[in-house]
């Protein structure tokens, strides 16, 4: 198997079967991004405890990678500091923008995004997810 087919094959994994999925409540600590160019929308939630990230849930309506990156961003996500968490999504943020090359850190699946920088309408399918968690992020330093 190819590398293109083998990350087709990830980004379809997470997209059929979204890691973290769920409902979202109106009194969690939440925020959602959307991507108006196609229509993609995510409302996600945080919870923080002991200064770790210790759930996310989200409620992605979109195509198959901004629902893949929000899979894949939230089993980054839980068991990292909020710093840790922003210092990565900060670093993802930029290499999908071609800005600076990727560390995978241990976070292969999100490898299977950077196809997507060659297709520049499409960066902010897999990039709102990140901007999500840091509003939501920031709420919760309230």
């Amino acid at each position: 198997m190819d590398l293109d087919a083998l990350y087709q094959e990830v980004i379809l994994d997470h997209y059929r079967s979204p890691r973290h999925a769920g409902a979202v409540a109106d009194a969690e600590v939440a925020a959602e991004e959307v991507n108006p160019s196609c229509g993609d929308h995510i409302r996600l939630a945080v919870e923080v405890k002991d200064d770790r990230i210790a759930g996310v849930r989200h409620e992605s309506h979109g195509c198959a990678i901004s629902t893949a990156a929000a899979s894949m961003m939230s089993e980054f996500a839980v068991g990292r500091t909020p710093d840790e968490f922003r210092r990565t999504a900060d670093a993802f943020v930029a290499m999908m923008r071609g800005e600076r090359e990727w560390d995978s850190q241990g976070m292969e699946d999100v490898e299977a995004l950077s196809g997507v920088r060659d297709f520049p309408m499409r960066i902010k399918c897999a990039t709102m997810c990140w901007h999500a968690m840091k509003k939501a992020l920031e709420k919760a330093d309230r």
